[in-house]
């Protein structure tokens, strides 16, 4: 996989570019002014990421895999550590498909009836493979959603989901969390830093 330089980064014209950024020369990018990249994020091969007014951002150490859409006109957010599996979609916007009105873009706004509402996924949220998450859902911290799901409500933390629509079938350990803060805090060289190793062992599953 071939990723753009930190040179090419920077003339994207990204709102904001963070550190070790690795962007595949074969994604498309569209409203670059208005989208943010965190530190350490990856968005793989294929993947599109449309901007619309709300802007799209990006956490610390996120990973977007080959294949996903990220569009539509609210805001998009996706905090650290959070991932999304191959061809995930996530829309925040969507047309009036009760047949009321016209779709598609390519007819003027006054006939159609789009509904946007913004889409949020809290830190160490993970989305399965094929998922489609809908305008105006968050997934609040540690939620998990299993392949082939659709998300149209909100998502308990640490919530194990799945199903279409989705629902929660399990719960999920908060080690994640531990670990993002172990590994947080190694990054930032602090004495005594918990190791990884520790904090693995120190975690009890909710």
């Amino acid at each position: 996989m071939s990723f753009y330089t930190d040179a090419e980064l920077r003339e994207l014209g990204l709102e904001h570019c963070g550190v070790g950024v690795k962007l595949s020369r074969r994604a498309a990018l569209h409203g670059a002014a208005r989208i943010r990249l965190g530190d350490h994020c990856r968005i793989d091969d294929f993947c599109v990421i449309s901007a619309g007014a709300g802007g799209i951002a990006i956490g610390r150490h996120v990973h977007i895999a080959a294949f996903c859409l990220l569009a539509g006109a609210a805001r998009i957010e996706l905090h650290d550590y959070a991932g999304l599996s191959s061809r995930v979609s996530i829309y925040s916007s969507s047309d009036d498909y009760s047949g009321e009105r016209m779709t598609n873009p390519t007819v003027p706004a006054e006939f159609t009836g789009v509904q946007s509402a913004p889409v949020t996924l809290g830190r160490h949220v993970i989305v399965g493979c094929g998922s489609v998450v809908l305008p105006g859902v968050t997934m609040h911290e540690g939620s998990g959603m299993g392949a082939l799901s659709l998300v149209r409500r909100d998502c308990e933390p640490f919530g194990l989901y799945s199903g279409m629509p989705a629902r929660r079938v399990a719960w999920r350990s908060d080690q994640m969390v531990r670990l993002g803060d172990a590994l947080e805090s190694t990054q930032r060289g602090q004495p005594g830093a918990v190791s990884l190793a520790r904090a693995c062992e120190d975690t009890v599953p909710t």
